[in-house]
């Protein structure tokens, strides 16, 4: 789990694993957003498992499946939602942080 912190509240990651939610709770993360959709790779965990998993370190999560291809209107307006609902700091993760990141950024350039 390599992190990089976007903002103050806001921060992306690659791939989490069920083992690295306790690490994320230590570090204060309150909440995830995952863009990653399930079965992109071969032996990805689900979004099921990672909340499931979340929710028992007393973690927020939501799921905003991005494909690879890039966002969708729907996907910025979810995105947009669940930040809004969420505790924060909040980690975005996918498969390597990116499009997290490039979601937030267009929030933050939106609202602007």
């Amino acid at each position: 789990m390599e992190i990089t912190q976007i903002s103050d509240d806001f921060s992306t990651c690659d791939q989490l694993e069920t083992d690295d939610l306790a690490e994320v709770k230590t570090l204060g993360f309150r909440s995830l957003i995952c863009v990653r959709p399930d079965g992109e790779q071969k032996g990805q965990p689900t979004f099921g498992k990672i909340q499931e998993c979340a929710n028992a370190q007393g973690l927020q999560a939501r799921y905003v499946p991005v494909k690879p291809s890039g966002a969708t209107e729907a996907n910025h307006i979810a995105f947009s939602k669940a930040l809004a609902e969420l505790s924060e700091p909040v980690l975005g993760y996918c498969r390597s942080g990116q499009r997290a990141a490039t979601l937030w950024r267009a929030r933050r350039d939106t609202a602007a």
